[in-house]
């Protein structure tokens, strides 16, 4: 048999995705010894002991000046800032994604507006987000939001340009209207999309929201990384982005998760990313 017509068990799946994750720890073990052998003080490949330390230290021990776990307490700011800057993504995504697919008047009249967006660097706006929202929350949502509308609008536009047409021929001749046709037949279409919008989106948004925490923030994962860098604190920062790592994975796991509980035909022709 072919090695393409194989099928692994899910033991052997397990085993074969966590070897590129061990050699990467145990490469770095190695490193971090060599060079502390010749650097016992050496900061910028801590031991993993060190970063266990480190991370033990960040969250579970509380702050002497705040009394606060910080890293729980990043986390928690963090992601509370991602979600609402993807919720109100998928808002826009869902009304102006539709409408642009489906509304052929108004897909001439803001297709272009929506794709030229979608162009912008979103980073390249952020002084501008901080001199009208001021330095607060709303300036780091809006740069989430900003930054990942437009490609999902136009991802779910594409999604309802897809539905086959025979659909729509079959609803119009049983006299739906054309916003039962949007409910009935094109959002549940799309709904699938949607989410692999989101999981697509998650990935800026990750990038423009420790961007934004770097810059101007008093807590987030971000803001943390970029204030103990100054003491090259990479004891700190390392474990730092393994978790924001390890939190990304989890989301883009749980929305796939959700996609093939809930529409489980659109997972028909095998595993999905």
């Amino acid at each position: 048999m072919r090695i393409i017509n194989r099928t692994l068990s899910r033991r052997a799946a397990i085993l074969l995705g966590s070897i590129p994750f061990v050699l990467l720890i145990g490469a770095y073990a190695i490193a971090s010894h060599l060079r502390r052998i010749d650097n016992p003080a050496d900061k910028l490949l801590p031991s993993l002991s060190s970063m266990g330390d480190a991370i033990w230290r960040m969250g579970f021990e509380a702050d002497k000046r705040s009394g606060d776990y910080l890293l729980w307490l990043d986390t928690v700011d963090s992601l509370s800032r991602l979600a609402v800057g993807i919720f109100i993504s998928t808002l826009l995504a869902i009304g102006l994604g539709i409408a642009i697919g489906f509304i052929p008047h108004i897909r001439r009249g803001l297709a272009p507006f929506i794709a030229t967006l979608s162009l912008i660097p979103p980073i390249t706006i952020l002084p501008i987000l901080f001199i009208i929202f001021g330095l607060g929350e709303t300036s780091k949502v809006m740069l989430i939001a900003i930054g990942t509308a437009p490609v999902m609008i136009r991802s779910i536009a594409q999604a309802a340009m897809d539905i086959p047409r025979e659909l729509i021929i079959k609803a119009e001749t049983l006299g739906a209207s054309t916003w039962q046709m949007i409910t009935r037949v094109v959002l549940p279409q799309v709904m699938p999309k949607l989410i692999t919008a989101i999981r697509l989106g998650l990935v800026p948004a990750w990038i423009f929201l420790i961007s934004a925490e770097a810059i101007a923030s008093t807590s987030g994962l971000g803001y943390r990384i970029f204030l103990v860098r100054r003491y090259l604190a990479m004891d700190v920062i390392l474990p730092y982005v393994a978790w924001i790592t390890l939190l990304a994975f989890i989301l883009d796991r749980l929305l796939l998760m959700t996609s093939r509980k809930t529409f489980p035909w659109n997972h028909l022709s095998g595993d999905s990313l």
